[in-house]
C-alpha cells in the first residue's frame, strides 16, 4: 500500500486545530483513509512534561522527539494493517519543529545525540504545510485562551512563526498558507494545496 505522510505546522494560533476538521472531511469524502497524529508538545505539556519542568530545554526536546518518532512508527504500522490501497497520515507538527525552539548549538547537540541529521528529519515527511499565525495579518483573532500550551505574545508568536518557517525551508515540498484571505478561505487554500500535492504524487 502507499502511505503519504505530511506535516501541518505553523505559528501559534494559526488554525491547525480547525485544519484537522477540514482535512479529514475533505479527503474522507474523496474516499481516502486519513489518520491524524496529535501534537506531541501539547500532550507532553498537558501531562506535566515541559521545557520548564525538565532539566533543560534540550532534554525536553529529546523526550518530545522520542515520542514523536514512536507515534509516527505506530501510525505507519497501523496503516499497513488496513485494507486500503492508500493512507494519508497527517502530523500535527513534525520532528523538525524543534529547531525553532532551540538555539543552533543545542539543535546540533540534539542531532548528534540522536545520530540524526537535519536532512534526515526533513525527509521523514512527503510534504509540509505551514499555516501562518493569526498574529501576522489577522491579529484581532490571535488568542492564547484555547490552548494551555500556548503562552506567546503577539510579537513572540510572529518571531516563532518565522523560525518555524525557516526550520522547514529546506523541504522540497513546503507550502506556506498566509492570512491574505478570511479564515474559511485559508482552510480552503490549505485543502486545495494538499489535494494538488496528492494529485501530483499519483501522476
Amino acid at each position: 500500500m502507499k502511505i503519504t505522510k505530511i506535516v501541518i505546522t505553523g505559528g501559534p494560533c494559526a488554525g491547525k486545530s480547525d485544519a484537522k476538521v477540514w482535512v479529514r472531511r475533505t479527503f474522507t469524502q474523496e474516499g481516502r483513509v486519513v489518520l491524524f497524529i496529535p501534537e506531541t508538545a501539547t500532550e507532553l505539556i498537558a501531562g506535566g512534561v515541559a521545557p520548564w519542568t525538565c532539566g533543560s530545554r534540550l532534554e525536553y526536546h529529546l523526550f518530545q522527539h522520542m515520542l514523536q518518532v514512536e507515534k509516527e512508527r505506530v501510525f505507519e504500522l497501523a496503516a499497513q494493517t488496513m485494507d486500503v490501497e492508500e493512507a494519508l497520515i497527517v502530523c500535527d507538527r513534525g520532528a523538525l519543529d524543534c529547531k525553532a525552539y532551540l538555539d543552533q548549538a543545542d539543535f546540533e547537540k540534539m542531532l548528534e545525540m540522536l545520530g540524526e541529521t537535519e536532512e534526515g528529519l526533513c525527509a521523514r515527511y512527503d510534504a509540509v504545510f505551514h499555516l501562518v499565525t493569526a498574529a501576522k495579518g489577522a491579529v484581532e483573532f490571535y488568542t492564547v485562551a484555547n490552548n494551555e500550551a500556548r503562552t506567546e505574545t503577539v510579537a513572540e508568536a510572529i518571531a516563532l512563526d518565522d523560525r518555524l518557517k525557516a526550520a522547514w525551508s529546506g523541504h522540497p515540498h513546503l507550502c506556506v498558507i498566509d492570512n491574505a484571505t478570511d479564515f474559511e478561505k485559508k482552510m480552503v487554500r490549505l485543502t486545495a494545496a494538499i489535494s494538488s500535492f496528492l494529485e501530483g504524487q499519483s501522476a
